[in-house]
């Protein structure tokens, strides 16, 4: 009876670990989505992969909000045909796919003021978990659950 509670503890902690593998980057850290914060220099001192979640735009509502945007859109500061901007303050974006993405605030002239971020996404080499949409260390803590799970059934 020990080893099978112990193996449905080991289920448990290994789907909670799974699912808090994907990093959330809060934009901007502790200062926040605002004016006067070098954006460049904050995503260049992070790593981002498919799963993440840019989380949080933080900012205060009504006062700024964020564009998801294209190259030329992000370079001109002027958002695409039907594109509509975040808007709650409290904006969480889930990186799907690999590859640049682009994010800048419409209020004003607020990203000709610099209030734009663009990060890089990057995704594993073919074939591994990653491929998949998750994480190796997700990967590894389902496959711990899984086996887990089988021993529980066959116990």
């Amino acid at each position: 009876m020990a080893s099978k509670t112990f193996l449905i503890a080991l289920v448990v902690v290994s789907i909670v670990v799974a699912s808090a593998m994907a990093t959330e980057h809060l934009v901007g850290d502790d200062q926040g989505w605002k004016l006067k914060f070098d954006y460049n220099a904050w995503a260049e001192s992070k790593e981002f992969h498919v799963g993440d979640k840019l989380t949080v735009f933080k900012y205060k509502e009504g006062v700024h909000n964020v564009y998801r945007a294209d190259l030329t859109a992000f370079q001109n500061c002027a958002p695409g045909a039907n594109v509509e901007p975040l808007t709650t303050g409290n904006d969480v974006i889930e990186l799907k796919s690999p590859g640049k993405k682009w994010y800048f605030c419409g209020i004003n002239n607020h990203c000709d003021q610099g209030m734009k971020v663009a990060v890089n996404v990057l995704s594993s080499s073919p074939g591994s978990s990653a491929a998949f949409g998750i994480s190796p260390s997700k990967f590894v803590a389902m496959m711990v659950a899984a086996f887990s799970m089988f021993l529980i059934i066959i116990a």
